[in-house]
């Protein structure tokens, strides 16, 4: 007889079958048997991606729109669809994550910064010559028309 092996040590031997154990203890109720532990350290980690995810997506987003309004000579259809994408993408997340309302403006500021940084990398724009605090609101970000 093959004896399960611990929960502990399958979570770092194997951390898929680990999950699906977790999954599978949760299901039976045998809540005692449960790596309480590493469940608690992955579900805030999962948090932290989706804030994360949000700040991500408003870089790209951000860094776009910048290029869109201090490169206008270089628009492209691309860019467009980039904003278009992202501020889907951006309006999905928040519905799904609705506590992530109130972290919004912070993720702005980081999104922001990032969205310099890509400009930095994708254009001969000097970052630092752009404004370094957002100078678009939630407003401009969410629903400022692109004219293409």
């Amino acid at each position: 007889m093959v004896l399960p092996m611990p929960t502990t040590t399958l979570y770092k031997q194997d951390f898929y079958a680990w999950t699906q154990r977790q999954a599978e203890l949760l299901r039976a109720g045998q809540l005692r048997e449960l790596d309480i532990e590493n469940l608690i350290e992955e579900i805030e980690s999962l948090g932290r991606q989706e804030r994360q995810e949000l700040r991500n997506r408003l870089g790209v987003l951000v860094g776009h729109l910048l290029k869109w309004y201090y490169q206008p000579e270089a628009r492209s259809k691309s860019w467009v669809y980039t904003i278009k994408e992202q501020r889907q993408e951006i309006r999905r997340h928040l519905k799904e994550n609705p506590s992530l309302k109130p972290y919004l403006s912070e993720a702005i500021a980081v999104g922001y910064e990032k969205g310099l940084n890509l400009v930095g990398q994708e254009t001969p724009l000097d970052p630092k010559s752009l404004p370094q605090s957002c100078p678009f609101s939630e407003t401009d970000l969410f629903a400022a028309p692109i004219d293409w």
